[in-house]
């Protein structure tokens, strides 16, 4: 079998942008390469074109153009004739694309499509109570009924995009996402930086961030050695019109919580997972995600987790057992979470180690590659 991934991110230095997408479908592609399935890559959206291999897969970038008129058209043909080319010289057999934009609307391929819901715009518009351009809708629903069939990383995103979009339930496959755990591996739990608070993501309204201002500004005032670290790249505000959520976050902390505040910004995968190891405690108050990359690799590597307790968070996290679930819009409970877990050390590692668990038992790579194989040949037969 050999599939063919259409995505707009990827993690590799010769494409422009790679984030949680992007890792989920590497992990996912570099594990079918090592179970000896073709795999060719399609990164649209990029500065320049380039074929090349790598861990195996097959990665072709296909170059941003412009046209006089009808670019969002044009520019969806142009892959489309790309892909089409490629598919028949590398005797590709199924093809898999994100729903976001609704990058297949008006393309045509020969093979079956599937896309797979990494969250499409009409999504989290509606976990975060934004309108959705029209355009952007039609778009959207324009590509998912013309594929053959779908894959949502958790069942609660599968439900609710089959809601806004009016689609077959029974058509939809939940398949979560995977890591390869032996490169998530924490042999010393125990040892961690005390009090230590790690976010990791876009500084955007809707991952909560402004409410985890308000919730640090609570666990100052009981823990005043606390410390918070916030990784990701920083974006504006919709609502407000700011150029800068972090700057609206600045706003919002307490003066003595600011002064125990770390922004690193955007840093290496690699630091990030050292990052993970250093923390006493991990958080993601999110607002809307499909899964979430990286509330799995906290857990992988034995990190007690307080993340949202909205739909599809309560498929990763068993609330009490191997993490918490608090609804980020309860700062006090939220706050009180973290704080009970900075005073008890063995709590910590109970919860820590229950997570890891949990990620062996649900989203180990090489278990959810056979599931995805098994799709992609119901699909074929």
């Amino acid at each position: 079998m050999h599939i063919g991934l259409i995505t707009s991110e990827y993690p590799h230095s010769k494409v422009t942008h790679a984030a949680g997408i992007a890792t989920s479908i590497k992990n996912l592609v570099v594990t079918l390469v090592k179970k000896n399935v073709g795999v060719t890559v399609f990164v649209y959206h990029q500065n320049e074109s380039s074929v090349f291999v790598d861990e195996g897969v097959e990665i072709h970038l296909i170059k941003r153009k412009k046209y006089k008129a009808f670019t969002w058209f044009f520019y969806r043909k142009h892959i489309q004739n790309y892909v089409n080319k490629t598919v028949k010289t590398n005797k590709i057999d199924v093809l898999e694309a994100p729903d976001w934009t609704g990058i297949t609307a008006f393309m045509r391929f020969k093979i079956p499509l599937v896309i797979r819901f990494h969250g499409s715009d009409a999504y989290f518009c509606k976990l975060d109570n934004r309108k959705q351009k029209f355009k952007n809708f039609v778009f959207e629903k324009w590509a998912l009924l013309k594929a053959d069939a779908y894959i949502a990383p958790t069942t609660f995103a599968g439900e609710e995009t089959a809601k806004i979009f009016g689609l077959n339930r029974k058509k939809i496959k939940t398949i979560h996402y995977g890591l390869e755990l032996s490169h998530f591996e924490n042999e010393k739990p125990e040892v961690y930086q005390d009090k230590t608070l790690l976010y990791i993501g876009t500084i955007i309204r809707k991952k909560g961030v402004l409410e985890l201002a308000e919730i640090f500004n609570k666990i100052i005032e009981a823990e005043p050695d606390a410390k918070l670290k916030l990784i990701g790249g920083d974006a504006p505000d919709i609502k407000t019109g700011s150029t800068s959520t972090y700057a609206l976050m600045l706003s919002l902390f307490s003066e003595k919580a600011k002064n125990n505040v770390e922004y690193l910004g955007q840093i290496p995968y690699s630091e990030v997972k050292n990052q993970i190891k250093q923390a006493h405690v991990c958080t993601f108050p999110s607002f809307a995600e499909t899964l979430g990359m990286v509330t799995i690799e906290s857990m992988a590597l034995q990190k007690p987790v307080v993340n949202t307790s909205i739909g599809w968070a309560k498929e990763l996290i068993d609330d009490g057992v191997n993490g918490y679930l608090v609804h980020p819009s309860d700062t006090d409970l939220y706050s009180q979470k973290i704080i009970v877990l900075f005073k008890d050390k063995s709590l910590c590692l109970n919860i820590g180690k229950h997570a890891r668990q949990k990620v062996e038992t649900t989203f180990d790579i090489n278990k959810q590659v056979l599931i995805n194989l098994e799709f992609y040949s119901k699909l074929l037969s």
